[in-house]
Order: structure tokens, then C-alpha cells, then sequence
């Protein structure tokens, strides 16, 4: 599909080249990916209703831990489902509206999740340097609105890129080598000067990381501190793993996204891009249920206390 306009032919559709294999590896790829979206389904729902039904799990941290699943439920499920119709489509195509939604979607979503970990780095800081203050400082309000301006924060984030990006013309090449519509290999294909979006994606793309990477690294810096003042080895061990699995997942989600949109555009490479956003996109709207889940004392007694069977007192 393509629209005339003045010099330019432009596109109003375009090709998701995914993965270009042979049709009956595209099955067992497709049957993969299925795997892995049940499983992510299942995870991030599952651990959703376990916070939101046990009474024992209605604490700040938990609060958090609720949002960030329905986070990557979100953004995973922008990508894909779209992809595992691609997987068994011949044409791969997707619409010039339906792919600045996408994107738009997934940007909401990814930021969201960036501004959550921040939230929850900090919910750890004052849950161990100042516990006598907790209950006041992280009060059901602020927790509220420390969710709510990560929601506006990642929407904010997402209409300056996809604005910026939507109002470029795309003329005549209409394959994206990629799995999804994301912004470095959208930049690719426009016939027009893209240095306003490069820059954009380099300095206030970025920020929005560096700053939560900052607030995580700076909680982190004194939680530390305070780890290091207790005497007993076993209090400091029980101590910092209030906090290690939330440290585990800021590693390898910011990592990623570190990875992806932060190094020059020249830097891109389009083969590895789809391996890493694979892992971002995927990968770790897995990993994260059974992150908090295998070393989480209190989501495992409240799972423990769902799955096991009842027994009659009779």
C-alpha cells in the first residue's frame, strides 16, 4: 500500500521481517513463542492475584510488585501476539497506524516498568535505613501516586518518541528488520533527516534510565551503608535479601535497555538488536514471577497456602 505525495512515494505499510528462516522452522518458533507467552501469561497473572488476594502481602513492596507484572504482561503482550501471527502469516505486514501503536504501547510500558523499579528502590531504602519511619513515608498515598507518575512518566516518554517519529516520512523501503516496530530500525528506513529523533533517543531516551538507574544505584549506596553496621553475619544475609531479587531484576532489565537504546545509532546492529529485545521483550516478563517468587519467603508460604490441599476436619 502506498500513497503519492509530491516527490515521495510513501509508505502506509509495511513488512515485520522477524525471523527469515524456512516455513517449517517458522512453525517450531511459532510453537516456541507460544510456550513462552502461556508461560508469561500464567506467571505475571498468577503472581498478581497472589499479592492482590493474600492479606499478608498488603505491604508497600508488595504494592509495587503487583504493577511491575502487569507491566511486562503489558508490553509483552504488545509484541507478541503479532509476532506469533507473523510466524504463520506469508505476509508479514502491519499496518503505518497499527505500527505507531505498537510502538507507542510498548515505549508506554517499558518506561513504566523503569519508573517502578526506580519506586521499589526506594521503598527498600527506607524500608532498611529508616524502618521507624516506614509506615509514615511510604503511606498507601504516596505509594499510589509513586505509580501513578511512573504510569504518566512512561506515557510522557512514549508521546515525544512516537510523535517524533510518526511525523517522518517513510518512502518506498517498507521492510523493518525487525520482530516489532521499534524506533532504531523505523529510523532506517525514513527518507527524511532523522538527527531530531537520534538525538532524542540518545540524551532524553536515555535520561529517563540514567535517572532511575541513578535513584536505584544512590538507594542502593545507603542500603549498603546500613547492611554493612549490623554485627551479625546471618542479620546482614537476611537483611540485603529483602532486596535481592529486585536487584537481580534491575541488573538485567536496565542492562538491556542500557544496551539497546543508549549506544550510537551507528553502533546498530540489526541482528543483534532482535536477540537482545527478544531477551527484554520475552525473556524476562518470565523470569521476573519466578525471580520473586523462588527467592521470596512470603510469595512462596502464600502460593504454598493456595496449592495445598485442604483437608477435611472430618
Amino acid at each position: 500500500m502506498e500513497l503519492i505525495e509530491g516527490n515521495y512515494t510513501l509508505v502506509t505499510e509495511s513488512i515485520l521481517l522477524g525471523f527469515p528462516t524456512r516455513p517449517e522452522l517458522q512453525v517450531i518458533l511459532f510453537l516456541v513463542f507460544l510456550t513462552l507467552y502461556g508461560m508469561i501469561l500464567t506467571g505475571n497473572i498468577g503472581l498478581i492475584m497472589l499479592i492482590r488476594t493474600d492479606l499478608r502481602l498488603q505491604t508497600p513492596m508488595y504494592f509495587f510488585l503487583s504493577n511491575l507484572p502487569f507491566a511486562d504482561l503489558c508490553y509483552s503482550s504488545v509484541i507478541v501476539p503479532k509476532m506469533l501471527v507473523n510466524f504463520l502469516s506469508e505476509v508479514k505486514s502491519i499496518s503505518y497506524y497499527g505500527c505507531a501503536l505498537q510502538f507507542y504501547f510498548f515505549c508506554t510500558f517499558a518506561d513504566t516498568e523503569s519508573f517502578i523499579l526506580a519506586a521499589m528502590a526506594y521503598d527498600c531504602y527506607v524500608a532498611i535505613c529508616n524502618p521507624l519511619l516506614y509506615t509514615v513515608v511510604m503511606s498507601r498515598g504516596i505509594c499510589t501516586w509513586l505509580i501513578v507518575l511512573s504510569y504518566v512518566g512512561g506515557n510522557m516518554s512514549s508521546l515525544v518518541h512516537t510523535s517524533f517519529a510518526f511525523v517522518l516520512k517513510y518512502c518506498d523501503k517498507n521492510i523493518i528488520n525487525h520482530f516489532f516496530c521499534d524506533l532504531p530500525p523505523l529510523l532506517k528506513l525514513s527518507c527524511t533527516d532523522t538527527s531530531v529523533n537520534e538525538w532524542l533517543l540518545s540524551t532524553y531516551g536515555s535520561s529517563v534510565e540514567v535517572i532511575c538507574f541513578i535513584i536505584i544505584i544512590v538507594s542502593y549506596f545507603f542500603i549498603l551503608l546500613s547492611v554493612l553496621k549490623i554485627r551479625s553475619s546471618s542479620g546482614r544475609k537476611k537483611t540485603f535479601s529483602t532486596c535481592a531479587s529486585h536487584l537481580t531484576s534491575v541488573a538485567i532489565y536496565q542492562g538491556t535497555l542500557l544496551f539497546i537504546y543508549s549506544r550510537p545509532s551507528y553502533l546498530y546492529s540489526p541482528n543483534t538488536d532482535k536477540i537482545i529485545s527478544i531477551f527484554n521483550t520475552i525473556i524476562i516478563p518470565v523470569l521476573n514471577p519466578l525471580i520473586y517468587s523462588l527467592r521470596n519467603k512470603d510469595v512462596k508460604d502464600a502460593a504454598k497456602k493456595i496449592l495445598r490441599p485442604k483437608v477435611n476436619s472430618s
